[in-house]
């Protein structure tokens, strides 16, 4: 047998300034940008990535694997039109040479210039190639699914966890799948619904209620053999798109469909009764602050939160560091700040020099009408480093990270980390990378919203959120959305459960 294996996987925050060109597919890679052919495999093999488990999966059944690309990039704003182009055209001219399966490492939210479902997109002209070709598909928790996407596809699962740490196990759950089909003739149906409501990501985790027991029924349906796969999608919600909502997919046995299909339709009713649960209630920045000064030992992990890369932040913003230090707070590291202009005045400068600067504040924020506002900071640069290091936390396992490269600005109450390249922080290794031990800190300043709690939560003594300025604000209020499917809940209260 011959596979074709790829990645694709962009989540985009329509509302972010960040540009997405091809080059900013870097994360994963140390040529910065995507990965092709034997560097792709080289790059995912033994890593926590459904790409990684395709790579295991067509070793054991003893299939020929190509993987003509994988493109991962941090999430950010829409992608460029070239960029998706040139993905697609590898994928396609790979699959056009003959194979007997595809395994998509897809995101599931990603958006280009002149289409809304990339992924939808993506998947269609496969089927124009190869209209009969088996399709297995691993999403990200925050897909916003469409119809495109599901009716060309033979197999989708979806992550279950939030922070994001099986996703490998998703792959191998897609790809095990398919093999019942591909190998053994198993007569698979797939359906799928969806439920007028925007989740707020400060409340969709698996692990805490609302959505935990909603999960647990799906996973002990599947592990029960009552259906082959059930998924749950909550969404991505800063993806101003028609198909943005919550969703969920279930494959199963044809002669299984009603019983499926019934799943499916209790799982999304859970959900849309519980619909006022998972909105999150902002405190202002702070008194979210001035309460963390109050707690007792550390490390005391502030999560800034509203400006976090991992949702499309620019990671630029200064506000939150600056009203820490405004308080008092005091042996504090934060960071890291996406400023290469900032970098490249510190790295010539030079190692223990002291430095008057302004950090941070950079981009402008048009479409919620936000100015950047840099901080100016004194302080004596103490390290320089290239950015790289290998995530060992559960969370991405074994990718390589680059941030570019970072400084570190001691001002005396905080050593902060500045940086070429943005990155969601949920990995110790940002900062020990560059010699720093967050365990030994009081507090712990970082952007980012879940995916923290992966690399971060075992340290912590305290967590503390932060809504700090920018365009992941969970004030969904705040954003002009032109394209959702209205009504829809929560901004609009009186949103039936479909439209």
């Amino acid at each position: 047998m011959r596979f074709v294996a790829a990645m694709m996987r962009h989540e985009t925050n329509t509302f972010s300034p960040i540009p997405t060109p091809l080059s900013g597919f870097f994360r994963g890679s140390w040529t910065g940008g995507p990965l092709y052919g034997a560097d792709a495999v080289a790059g995912y093999r033994g890593t926590n990535y459904p790409l990684g488990a395709f790579i295991d999966g067509a070793e054991k059944v003893g299939a020929d694997l190509s993987v003509p690309i994988a493109a991962n990039a941090s999430p950010s704003g829409v992608v460029d039109d070239a960029a998706f182009e040139h993905i697609c055209e590898l994928i396609l001219d790979d699959i056009a040479k003959g194979c007997d399966a595809v395994l998509l490492d897809l995101h599931g939210a990603m958006v280009c210039e002149s289409h809304d479902d990339a992924e939808g997109e993506l998947v269609r002209r496969i089927r124009g190639v190869a209209p009969d070709v088996p399709i297995a598909v691993a999403l990200d928790y925050h897909t916003n699914l469409s119809a495109e996407l599901v009716e060309n596809s033979t197999v989708i699962t979806g992550y279950r966890t939030y922070p994001h740490v099986d996703m490998y196990e998703t792959g191998e759950r897609a790809m095990n799948t398919l093999m019942r089909a591909v190998q053994d003739g198993v007569d698979l149906v797939m359906m799928w619904d969806h439920r007028q409501m925007l989740t707020h990501m400060l409340h969709q985790t698996p692990a805490q209620q609302p959505m935990r027991d909603i999960m647990e029924l799906a996973i002990a349906a599947e592990n029960s053999g009552e259906v082959a796969n059930a998924s749950l999608f909550v969404g991505f919600p800063l993806a101003d798109t028609p198909h943005t909502r919550m969703s969920a997919v279930v494959v199963a046995e044809r002669a299984k469909a009603d019983a499926a299909k019934g799943l499916m339709a209790r799982l999304l009713d859970m959900a849309w009764d519980r619909r006022a649960d998972f909105v999150f209630s902002i405190e202002p920045m702070s008194k979210s602050i001035e309460a963390a000064r109050a707690l007792e030992g550390g490390p005391v992990i502030l999560v800034d939160h509203g400006d976090n890369t991992g949702a499309g932040g620019c990671q630029d913003g200064m506000a939150v560091i600056e009203e820490a230090l405004r308080q008092g707070l005091d042996d504090m590291v934060a960071g890291p700040i996406f400023d290469p202009e900032a970098v490249a005045q510190m790295i010539a400068a030079g190692v223990g020099e002291e430095i008057t600067i302004d950090i941070g504040g950079k981009v402008d924020m048009p479409a919620l009408d936000l100015a950047g506002h840099p901080l100016r900071l004194s302080g004596t640069v103490t390290r320089i480093t290239d950015g790289k290091f290998r995530v060992t936390g559960p969370m991405m396992t074994g990718i390589m990270i680059d941030l570019g490269r970072c400084v570190v600005l001691d001002t005396g109450p905080m050593q902060l980390v500045v940086c070429e390249r943005r990155l969601e922080t949920f990995d110790v290794g940002c900062f020990t990378h560059a010699g720093i031990d967050p365990t030994k800190k009081r507090f712990v300043l970082i952007k980012s919203r879940q995916h923290f709690r992966a690399g971060f939560e075992p340290i912590a003594r305290h967590i503390v959120l932060v809504a700090g300025p920018g365009v992941c604000s969970s004030d969904y209020s705040a954003f002009p959305f032109q394209k959702l499917t209205r009504p829809i809940y929560p901004l609009d209260q009186d949103a039936p459960a479909q439209v």
